[in-house]
């Protein structure tokens, strides 16, 4: 017999707790309670400090305000990520949210770049893209516009706790219970397995239906209690530490992430209005804390305003993310680097993919198999764009990077940047939150240039492909005129009254 769920407890705050809570609330009110326990006692990890575009659904759904929300978490606008000494040292490229050209007959834009290009054009693919224009310029403004040519997509840096109290608020108003306490003991159904408690250190009993695991890696609920096997993605992906410290404002505020790459990993740096947020990956096999240390005190552009802390991590992700009557929700699902800040998202798409099978009369095995088949599906294709980032490289200056071109590459992925190679052309992949134009930039980006292009592009003539590419090009700089620098669209934005 199928039991309703009348009552969710949310084992764990922080952002994946509290989105958790505030979205769920919203989408469920007044049809089952909801419960979120957490202790001021346990720290939390905090470095998803950048977003990609899909933040805004989230927010807009919540109806959060975006000025509130941006002053809310001390917030900035986010356009891309560039990627420095990723393919060689001393070398740079972006990621944006963008996507470079126009739509041109049968073919993708970059079949006529690639033609020009190889026929001795000069520009870059990214100067057809008007992220990339906007972040060269260091400047941002809204676009009022209908038009796809000026889309411009966003996302924000902001502070991940901050963050996670405003949306406490949201939530605590809407009705959830919020309860102070420390999980000792946890109950189960001796016949079911089923959680169907948590007891507090202080002897509080806190029952419910459905639990959702938000305890980190520490993953009290679905490792440490129903026994979820963890699936180690390390052999693929080296890094296990990360040393994180704030930093005081840096004088300007780039609409954009620096993900810095050095002989033993990377560094990175957020820019946020109130401080900056750094840190630096590694691998424990090629590089001591002492030597991480180092390096990343030495490379801040501003005074640090805390004191180093140390993050160890196993990259890989729990093989049922839905297991009995338990979800796991951010860290306690798995750990991807926050190289192409996807942490969030993966809070966030965890909870509406729950939302979207919520088992309001029960639980069903066929909503728990769909629901564990997308999540695999969506945590292989971020690993697989992570991969791409180490493998594709030239660099020579240490054992990591060169063991980096060794890797044993997952079939799809290694289908993937062959397809590409050979005729230029990127295959979606079913819930790969990374569409055509991330793939594109990051290929090209890392050094692989197609052998070929579509035919179709050999319909224009010479001076018919220059015509339409200045006319693209002079098109994606027309809003610039637009533009104010970054701090300066800030500063007018956020301006109360």
């Amino acid at each position: 017999m199928q039991t309703p769920i009348k009552k969710v407890v949310i084992a764990g705050g922080g952002t994946a707790g509290w989105m958790t809570a505030a979205l769920m609330q919203k989408v469920l009110q007044g049809q089952i309670e909801i419960e979120l326990i957490e202790s001021e006692d346990i720290g939390i990890v905090g470095v998803g400090e950048a977003t990609i575009p899909p933040i805004q659904v989230f927010n807009q759904f919540l109806g959060l305000d975006e000025k509130e929300f941006l002053r809310e978490t001390n917030g900035t606008i986010k356009l891309a990520i560039q990627f420095e000494n990723w393919r060689v040292d001393g070398e740079s490229y972006l990621h944006t949210f963008g996507a470079p050209g126009a739509n041109v007959g049968f073919c993708n834009f970059q079949h006529y770049w690639l033609k020009a290009y190889k026929s001795g054009l000069e520009k870059s693919i990214w100067e057809y893209d008007l992220n990339y224009l906007c972040c060269i310029d260091e400047s941002f403004n809204k676009i009022n516009t209908q038009n796809p040519l000026f889309e411009m997509p966003y996302a924000y840096h902001f502070d991940s706790s901050l963050y996670g109290k405003y949306l406490r608020k949201i939530a605590e108003k809407g009705g959830v219970i919020r309860t102070e306490g420390i999980i000792e003991h946890i109950q189960q159904d001796p016949t079911s397995g089923h959680i169907t408690g948590l007891q507090l250190r202080s002897g509080q009993q806190i029952n419910g239906d459905l639990f959702i695991d938000c305890t980190g890696t520490r993953a009290l609920l679905s490792q440490k209690t129903l026994g979820v096997e963890y699936e180690d993605w390390s052999h693929w992906l080296a890094a296990d530490s990360a040393l994180a410290v704030q930093t005081n404002r840096f004088d300007k505020t780039l609409p954009y992430t620096r993900s810095i790459a050095h002989d033993i990993g990377w560094q990175w740096r957020i820019p946020l209005t109130h401080r900056n947020g750094n840190g630096i990956v590694f691998s424990s096999q090629y590089m001591s804390d002492e030597q991480a240390h180092d390096r990343l005190i030495n490379n801040l552009d501003s005074e640090p305003v805390n004191d180093v802390r140390k993050i160890s991590f196993k990259t890989g992700r729990t093989k049922e993310q839905w297991h009995k009557n338990v979800i796991s929700v951010g860290l306690a699902s798995g750990f991807l680097e926050p190289l192409e800040s996807t942490s969030i998202h993966l809070i966030q798409s965890a909870i509406v993919r729950l939302l979207k099978l919520f088992p309001h009369q029960g639980i069903q095995q066929s909503a728990v198999d769909l629901y564990n088949e997308e999540s695999k599906t969506e945590y292989e294709t971020i690993r697989d764009f992570i991969i791409l980032h180490y493998y594709v490289n030239e660099r020579n200056d240490s054992d990591f990077w060169r063991d980096m071109r060794t890797l044993p590459l997952p079939d799809r992925l290694a289908h993937k940047i062959q397809v590409f190679s050979d005729v230029g052309e990127i295959f979606n992949d079913q819930h790969d939150i990374f569409r055509d134009a991330s793939w594109l930039q990051v290929m090209l980006g890392q050094g692989i240039l197609p052998k070929d292009y579509h035919p179709s592009v050999n319909q224009m003539s010479d001076a018919q492909l220059s015509d339409m590419l200045a006319k693209v090009h002079a098109a994606k700089r027309q809003p610039l005129a637009k533009m104010l620098p970054h701090d300066e669209f800030l500063t007018h934005y956020l301006k109360v009254g």
